[in-house]
């Protein structure tokens, strides 16, 4: 009995994840009391939703492992709950809206290649073309992309006095990417905790102030920086982006799950690199196969917001640092992403 402590009851509850999640309950700050009398164990948890399973999922599992610590012999686990606040329209729990912006929307995918910084861009720089105002966060902290794809490399964000982040402005959209922190050849090397971090003082910290839309390119797969936004942000909603191959639909399915569990709205599916038309002979080449967008979007009954062919000259604006749809507007991907983005504007409003 000597050995009982809170320090290992606290260890021992890491082996609880949260229903739906690979992460634990300790982690997501959910244990607010530890209480040990003789060979009992009393502990409270603390969550807000409105899913009466997750309770008493939490709960089973809880007191499972607490009855399985040597020399204890009753636990108890009490359960506060409350309603998921209010906030920008999300039941997200413990999330906030992200000061001076109307609408946060996610731009993810299960799968990385799949081209979703050239959709998250160009989707930015289509709604501040239809006269809103837009910043544009890069949240991929290990392969940033936003910075070459509006020239800003060689730039690097400003801080006032009290620590507040000037974003860089480009083509008159907000953006603050790690791509403009490190040189073209240096690696973010950092572990988790210093992921969560860098990820919340790009949302929280930097001057988004006076924006319409905040746009947030999320890297693939569902991770640390994904589980820190959906659990801290607001969301008005999120994108799917993937390509029409099984391959790439098997890891959307996953990225629109994660969101489901967390109540944010899968505003709609994007298909990219859809087909590609040859500019020898006008022929169209389904490369990655055809209609699994489709077929995904009526799954999840969400909208197929549209489909994006591979094309030579969006590939080329973006390596030249600016956006299709700001060095062309009248070209047909522009077309398509104004499109888009205009679907975007008004599910959200």
């Amino acid at each position: 009995m000597s050995h009982l402590s809170e320090e290992l009851v606290i260890e021992r509850l890491k082996e609880v994840k949260f229903p739906g999640y690979s992460r634990d309950i300790v982690s997501f700050g959910l244990v607010k009391d530890v209480k040990i009398a003789g060979s009992g164990v009393i502990v409270r948890l603390s969550i807000a939703t409105n899913n009466p399973a997750v309770p008493s999922a939490l709960k089973r599992d809880s007191e499972k492992v607490l009855r399985a610590i040597p020399g204890v012999k009753t636990a108890e686990v009490i359960i506060d709950i409350s309603n998921p606040p209010d906030i920008a329209s999300s039941g997200q729990t413990g999330a906030t809206k992200i000061a001076g912006v109307d609408h946060v929307i996610a731009i993810a995918s299960g799968k990385g290649g799949v081209g979703k910084s050239t959709v998250a861009a160009n989707l930015a720089a289509a709604l501040q073309i239809l006269g809103t105002n837009v910043g544009l966060c890069d949240c991929d902290i290990y392969g940033p992309s936003i910075s070459l794809m509006f020239g800003a490399t060689q730039e690097r964000p400003m801080a006032t006095s009290d620590n507040t982040i000037i974003p860089i402005e480009r083509y008159g959209i907000k953006l603050i990417s790690m791509g403009s922190l490190l040189d073209d050849t240096s690696p973010a090397i950092l572990r988790g905790p210093m992921v969560t971090r860098a990820t919340q003082q790009f949302l929280r910290q930097v001057d988004w102030t006076g924006l319409n839309f905040l746009i947030l390119d999320l890297p693939p797969g569902t991770g640390d920086i994904q589980l820190t936004v959906v659990q801290t942000v607001a969301l008005s909603g999120a994108v799917i982006v993937t390509t029409p191959q099984e391959v790439a639909l098997i890891d959307a399915r996953k990225a629109s799950s994660m969101f489901s569990k967390v109540n944010v709205e899968v505003l709609g599916i994007i298909e990219n690199m859809s087909y590609f038309i040859s500019p020898g002979n006008g022929k169209r080449y389904d490369i990655f196969g055809s209609g699994g967008g489709e077929r995904e979007a009526a799954r999840l009954k969400v909208p197929l917001l549209g489909c994006v062919p591979l094309d030579i000259e969006t590939r080329e604006a973006g390596d030249r640092g600016i956006p299709i749809v700001f060095e062309r507007p009248e070209h047909p991907i522009s077309e398509i992403f104004l499109k888009m983005a205009n679907k975007l504007r008004e599910k959200v409003d």
